[in-house]
């Protein structure tokens, strides 16, 4: 009871920080926010080997894998924050209609306030870093909750923040789902949640308690099409990168492949060498592999190795995939056909290192597949045909598209990244993070003495009459 209650008056402690320098924050320039971008860059290239070493601790993530998902990501949106902020945040001139002649008008961007950035454990640095660099570039403050599943790298994120912030600015709380609860309970001005859609109807159920608006970076089952009409030895190389990148824990990672069946045989022959060309020649000794990574914990490693015993009991055929080790929380890359459409592997977010892969017949038959289950985060094409992939393009929906490649998307450093419905609401990264942590306030500016509008103050006279017909019909 005691720790309980330390651990709520930290909580709210933390959220009157924020609150309490939001409205300092608010005041600053573009140059006060630039700095604080500035000094995250600097301390994460002089502890970059502290990062790798605490992200390896949790699931022994290779270096490079760290430094191209963790760090890489995170640098890349400061620099080009540091390089766009000052545009990005300059007031934008609006034309005003012909009904409000006399008028100026423009938007001015002004911080939200002080927001809260809760953040998964599969990327723990960059998924909790990348959407404080939108927040303060925006102008604001925030509490970080970074994952309790990944506690190495949540102390770093906290050693991090404590070096470079003051408490007003940015305060960070460690701990588990009733720390989430008590968070949530509280009137943050904006939510920055990134986790599965399941946890993100809980948060934005919360939300509403405070009308709080939410950014929601969810997932769901991502698919990737494989045409008949492709180089089928790139499209097997640049999946296999995709799916066991993190060892399949990407929310954008290819959850299922829809292979066309003329070509199904020889795309499984190429995805089976290219998955030995990027870890091993011998299946058998992929657990050795310096650039292989592990299940995040055993929770997680009993939840996707019973999804592949169920698979198999159900008629699915293993394609590669040697032994699983629970003592290391290892699963190797796998792969599985024939399976069938109503087991769980296909009705679940897999986020692991397997992929089902499904023949179809037609393209509008792989659309259907795609269109039976809730909107997918990401979508994946690799085909040749232009008329194939509008057709794709048009009769599908999902939070983005990667034609030809894989993952790839979350780097671009202009596109908005984010869902739709079931797989998210908001969008993130560049411009677009910076629109989700700022409210676009309307500014209207009227000239002072005789106006367009004063034609239709009352009485209403015959002429004023005719002046509201035409405004309603050409106006």
């Amino acid at each position: 009871m005691i720790e309980q209650t330390i651990q709520q008056q930290s909580v709210q402690q933390s959220f009157d920080f924020v609150k309490s320098g939001a409205i300092k924050t608010k005041k600053e320039s573009i140059g006060e926010r630039k700095k604080r971008l500035k000094l995250m860059l600097q301390w994460i290239s002089k502890n970059e080997s502290k990062i790798k070493d605490a992200v390896y601790q949790d699931f022994k993530k290779p270096a490079s894998e760290v430094d191209i998902s963790e760090i890489y990501p995170v640098t890349s949106e400061i620099k080009h924050a540091l390089e766009s902020l000052t545009s990005w945040a300059r007031p934008k001139k609006i034309d005003a209609p012909l009904s409000l002649l006399g008028t100026t008008s423009h938007i001015q961007y002004e911080p939200k306030g002080a927001c809260l950035i809760i953040a998964p454990w599969n990327y723990p640095f960059s998924l909790a870093i990348g959407p404080l660099v939108s927040c303060l570039a925006a102008g604001n403050t925030a509490v970080i909750k970074p994952s309790e599943m990944t506690p190495n790298t949540s102390i770093l994120i906290e050693e991090m923040i404590s070096d470079l912030f003051d408490k007003e600015i940015v305060s960070v709380i460690n701990g588990g789902v009733e720390v989430s609860q008590e968070l949530l309970a509280l009137p943050f001005d904006h939510i920055f949640f990134t986790g599965s859609p399941q946890v993100g109807k809980v948060v934005m159920k919360a939300a509403a308690e405070n009308l709080t608006s939410v950014t929601l970076e969810l997932g769901g089952k991502s698919p990737v099409i494989v045409d008949e009409r492709t180089d089928i030895s790139d499209a097997a190389e640049k999946i296999a990168w995709g799916k066991y990148l993190n060892n399949g824990q990407t929310c954008i990672a290819p959850d299922y492949a829809l292979v066309h069946e003329n070509i199904k045989d020889k795309f499984e022959e190429k995805l089976t060498a290219k998955v030995k060309e990027l870890f091993s020649a011998d299946e058998t000794k992929i657990q050795d592999s310096p650039d292989y990574g592990r299940i995040v914990n055993a929770k997680h490693y009993a939840r996707l190795t019973s999804l592949i015993d169920e698979a198999v009991s159900a008629g699915a055929e293993i394609l590669f995939g040697g032994d699983a080790n629970s003592d290391d929380n290892f699963i190797p890359p796998v792969a599985l056909t024939n399976v069938p459409m109503n087991s769980r592997m296909m009705e679940e977010e897999i986020f692991g290192p397997v992929l089902p892969i499904i023949s179809y017949n037609s393209l509008e038959e792989a659309i259907g597949i795609i269109n039976s289950k809730p909107k997918p985060l990401a979508l994946y094409y690799f085909g040749r045909s232009s008329k194939n992939r509008k057709k794709v393009l048009k009769e599908t929906s999902s939070g983005n598209v990667c034609i030809n490649d894989c993952v790839i998307h979350f780097g671009h450093a202009n596109l908005p990244f984010g869902g739709v419905n079931n797989s998210g609401i908001g969008k993130a990264h560049g411009y677009y993070g910076f629109l989700a942590f700022s409210n676009e306030k309307g500014v209207l500016k009227q000239r002072i003495g005789l106006t367009s509008t004063k034609s239709i103050y009352p009485p209403y006279s015959n002429f004023k009459k005719l002046v509201i017909r035409i405004l309603k019909k050409y106006l």
